[in-house]
């Protein structure tokens, strides 16, 4: 009786150990340069115009610095934090008729070309999407303050942010041009999922017309 009891018993391994391994993978962050600038500069922005005044008087040396850290981040992200954080790139040409056309590219899966961490992919929505809402709240205090020679400053914070958002959102959602369509989508699906693709195919998504209103 002892001995079927025992013949009938099997050992079970529980692995946890590629739960925590896989756990450790997507918290990762393999891109530790890329993602500190893509918070630095717009965060630099953001904490330079709260902070100018304190620093300094001169309206043109903060408005000058402001303008500077916008432009640097605008750049950095659009050309490079999206593409190693979450493998999306974007630009906009004009053609030859005076069509402005949308061009996406996402990264390719491949063996030598990992998927970003769900840690860089959070990072990089959450700053894309948290800095525009703060230059708009800053847009309205400058209005109702009446400060408005910072209300050019602010309009430009607002556009720098606001097109490479529009241009990420385009980008994960596959180009649809209807901006309700596209903001439905966006927010029913997961934002942070990265099940981004290694290698650029060029272009992956193309010729999304877009005209000039």
């Amino acid at each position: 009786m002892k001995q079927g009891l025992v013949d009938d018993t099997e050992d079970v391994s529980l692995d946890f150990g590629n739960e925590e391994e896989l756990a450790f993978s997507k918290a990762k962050i393999r891109h530790p340069l890329a993602t500190f600038f893509h918070l630095f500069f717009r965060v630099s922005a953001i904490v330079t115009y709260v902070c100018c005044d304190w620093f300094s008087k001169s309206f043109v040396g903060c408005f000058v610095t402001v303008l500077l850290l916008l432009s640097f981040d605008f750049w950095s992200v659009k050309n490079v934090t999206g593409r190693l954080m979450v493998g999306l790139r974007w630009w906009n040409q004009i053609d030859e008729d005076g069509k402005s056309h949308w061009i996406f590219e996402a990264r390719k899966v491949s063996a030598n070309h990992m998927a970003a961490t769900e840690a860089e992919a959070r990072i990089f929505w959450l700053g894309l999407i948290i800095c525009p809402v703060i230059w708009i709240v800053f847009f309205f205090s400058t209005l109702f303050s009446l400060k408005l020679k910072w209300l050019a400053l602010v309009i430009a914070g607002i556009s720098l942010q606001a097109a490479n958002l529009y241009g990420y959102i385009l980008c994960k959602m596959g180009g649809d041009g209807d901006m309700r369509t596209v903001a439905a989508s966006f927010l029913s699906q997961t934002v942070f999922q990265t099940d981004f693709p290694g290698d650029f195919e060029k272009p992956r998504l193309e010729g999304l017309d877009i005209h000039r209103h």
